[in-house]
């Protein structure tokens, strides 16, 4: 497999939106559990290795050492140098460990083994996810009780009336009284009081501002 493969893979995920380039979006990836790899450049420091590891035990996702340069990384991104970026699409990470482990399968196989596991099971849960909204837009329903047969039926006279009709297939019946509450007949019922207009306003007591002053 050609390294210009991998470094196009790269490219492409920077421009679906799908990389994070740069130890602050890298870290912000990992602790959102939104990064699926964390790549690090071959000619990375050692401060920023321990820096991209721990990024890797927050945001528990796997971490690799690229066999490209700060140099390499940032001529395929765009920048100038790269150390640290940051996967976050399980697919393209998928394909992006295949394409490192036959590159060196020494020291990818592994790691490629682990993400193709993780994107299967992504997959399953989508599968999962997208049949379960098709069943609740469509309101599937619940399959209809098949009726008992004849020789596991109780014998007559044996059981409650609820346990024959169960047996025998028919629906429970329930009491009249619990569904029909009787009323009493509209001349027993209590008639409203007739209100009038002001039925509820207080009297108005007469005050000395309640008439006029007649002159004398």
């Amino acid at each position: 497999m050609d390294r210009l493969n991998v470094l196009s893979l790269l490219g492409l995920s920077l421009r679906g939106g799908r990389l994070a380039i740069g130890e602050e979006p890298a870290e912000a990836a990992a602790r959102a559990r939104d990064a699926r790899v964390l790549l690090l450049a071959s000619d990375a420091a050692e401060g920023t290795r321990r820096r991209c590891e721990h990024f890797a035990r927050a945001g528990d996702c796997l971490w690799l050492r690229l066999p490209f340069t700060k140099e390499e990384l940032g001529r395929a991104l765009g920048r100038t140098s790269v150390a640290i970026a940051a996967v976050t699409d399980v697919g393209l990470a998928d394909a992006l460990l295949r394409r490192l482990a036959e590159l060196d399968p020494a020291a990818y196989a592994e790691a490629s083994e682990r993400m193709a596991l993780k994107a299967r099971r992504a997959a399953e849960r989508k599968a999962e996810q997208a049949a379960h909204e098709k069943n609740v837009r469509r309101g599937k329903r619940r399959a209809k009780e098949a009726p008992v047969p004849a020789e596991k039926r109780p014998a007559a006279g044996s059981g409650t009336a609820a346990d024959r009709r169960k047996a025998a297939g028919e629906r429970p019946q329930r009491a009249a009284a619990s569904f029909h509450r009787s009323r009493p007949p509209k001349d027993a019922r209590p008639k409203p009081r007739a209100q009038t207009r002001f039925a509820h306003s207080r009297p108005v007591k007469k005050g000395k501002g309640s008439f006029r002053r007649k002159d004398s």
